[in-house]
């Protein structure tokens, strides 16, 4: 399987700068993205979502999900939303 490129969207960019989710980003960087160039459908935090979000897949980081959806022709991966749990699935 090729090594996925990461994108990250607006809307999370915005979002990782806030102070909520800022303490996050390196980990999301160091430790989540290598794992999700390896393999961005299969893995113990990662979940597929269902119905009209069904292209979307979510990535748990304690209290917080990370969602995205991956490009399979270009072969990257899209950053679209970081949410606390709690206010995730609204």
């Amino acid at each position: 399987m090729a090594n996925f490129k990461i994108a990250e969207t607006e809307t999370f960019e915005k979002k990782i700068q806030s102070s909520q989710y800022k303490f996050l980003y390196k980990k999301i960087q160091h430790y989540i993205y290598p794992l999700l160039r390896e393999n961005p459908y299969f893995g113990p935090n990662i979940k597929k979502l269902k119905g009209e979000y069904k292209e979307i897949y979510r990535f748990r980081i304690g209290d917080y999900r990370l969602f995205y959806t991956i490009s399979e022709e270009t072969v990257i991966i899209f950053i679209l939303d970081i949410e606390n749990r709690k206010d995730a699935y609204k």
